[in-house]
């Protein structure tokens, strides 16, 4: 019987000890800070937040129309500025640069982010009269949560999931994912906050986000409001698909 006790406390104390870890070092699980590859001819503009210096490349266009942008956990976003500008042409372009990436220092949390994304918006709305908001994988739960509490004209979520916590659950069965995680991204309770014309875009062969977790978030938007489009290829290879730039436009694209 000691022995049992003494098994099952040992057991028992190996996975405190891991939960003690994971807790500790999850945000380096979550986010993955790129360099910038900002050029000598780029435009930036640093957002008025009190805490850090947060920094965002623009692509300026008189006019009233704007994009903003919020990339993935491991994106350099002024290398999406091509793409965005093709897709938008006619539209000023935002992008941030996460807390701890490219040009902007600080350390990212879903709070903080969430703070500079608002700020950035803002920031955009009063330049143009009409601000499109645009998040891709972990950007999309950002773009979320700004389209919930701003008038934006339209949101875009590229390979978006419900919520952080699901997916995390999936991959780590055996933690207690609800209790440990901080930085929690449910973009399913704030989808019904989202007024906007929103268009859901999901690869086809996403080995990151489940298709599952894309259509659950779908169904938490009121009736009418988002749509889904699959596009080819993989989580990270979609938007190298010819068809996904006009679709991210909004042009209406029958897929072959």
């Amino acid at each position: 019987m000691k022995l049992t006790v003494a098994a099952i406390a040992t057991i028992a104390l190996a996975y405190a000890g891991i939960c003690a870890f994971v807790f500790a070092i999850q945000r380096s699980l979550i986010y993955y800070p790129q360099p910038s590859s900002l050029g000598d001819r780029d435009t930036t503009v640093t957002l008025p937040v009190a805490d850090a210096r947060v920094v965002a490349s623009v692509r300026a266009r008189a006019g009233a129309k704007a994009v903003v942008y919020f990339g993935g956990n491991a994106e350099d976003v002024t290398s999406s500025i091509p793409g965005l500008a093709a897709a938008f042409p006619e539209h000023a372009l935002y992008l941030l640069h996460y807390r701890g990436y490219g040009e902007s220092a600080g350390t990212p949390s879903e709070a903080a982010l969430v703070g500079d994304a608002l700020a950035l918006f803002d920031l955009a709305q009063r330049e143009h009269a009409s601000v499109e908001v645009v998040g891709r994988s972990l950007g999309s739960g950002i773009a979320m949560q700004v389209a919930g509490a701003r008038a934006a004209a339209r949101l875009v979520l590229v390979t978006p999931y419900d919520s952080l916590v699901a997916i995390a659950t999936s991959r780590f069965p055996y933690l207690p994912v609800g209790w440990l995680l901080r930085d929690r991204y449910e973009s399913d309770r704030h989808a019904a906050r989202v007024g906007a014309p929103t268009l859901l875009i999901a690869a086809d062969r996403d080995e990151v986000i489940p298709r599952a977790s894309t259509e659950r978030l779908l169904a938490r938007f009121k009736p009418g409001v988002a749509t889904l489009r699959v596009v080819a290829g993989d989580h990270n290879s979609v938007s190298e698909q010819p068809e996904y730039g006009p679709i991210l436009g909004g042009a209406r694209v029958e897929r072959r």
